[in-house]
């Protein structure tokens, strides 16, 4: 039975925020050693990264990806470009998609597969600041009405 291990390492909660996410898509990342390490140790931002073509390729940009201790001289400068890994298909569907007006690939998680380092991206749009308020609002509401439900099935109310 070959079963999947998936543990994410670093979540961007600041994308869903922002953006509204319409497609999202997996892709590898071509890393060095201290990199995966810093990696499997947590050591990892995604706030404001994005990913752009280049070339016909895929890049992690702006991506913060702490140093390892351990790796004095070897070591990895912390927001370098990384190459993100995709079937030709895939990369020809996004480029596609990305040049539609307000279009922009922001990463969502990165997490290990089967010790596979990966990284979930999401084709967004910008949502307006109106748009940021409403979410607001109706997640404060539904945490009033769960917490009204609560009171009531305990029978404090």
């Amino acid at each position: 039975m070959n079963k999947e291990r998936i543990k994410v390492v670093a979540t961007n909660r600041k994308a869903r925020h922002d953006y509204l996410i319409e497609d999202t898509i997996e892709a590898g990342l071509v890393l060095t050693g201290s990199e995966i390490k810093s990696i499997r140790a947590g050591q990892v931002n995604l706030r404001d990264s994005y990913a752009t073509f280049r070339n016909g390729e895929l890049w992690l940009i702006n991506a913060h990806i702490a140093p390892y201790k351990q790796a004095s001289r070897q070591n990895h400068e912390p927001r370098r470009e990384r190459k993100l890994l995709l079937h030709r298909r895939e990369i020809n569907r996004l480029t596609g998609k990305l040049q539609e007006k307000g279009l922009t690939l922001i990463p969502l998680q990165i997490y290990l597969r089967n010790s596979w380092a990966k990284v979930q991206l999401g084709l967004g749009r910008g949502k307006k600041s109106y748009d940021k308020r409403q979410a607001l609002r109706e997640r404060d509401d539904q945490r009033q009405m769960s917490r009204a439900l609560g009171r009531r099935q305990k029978g404090i109310e």
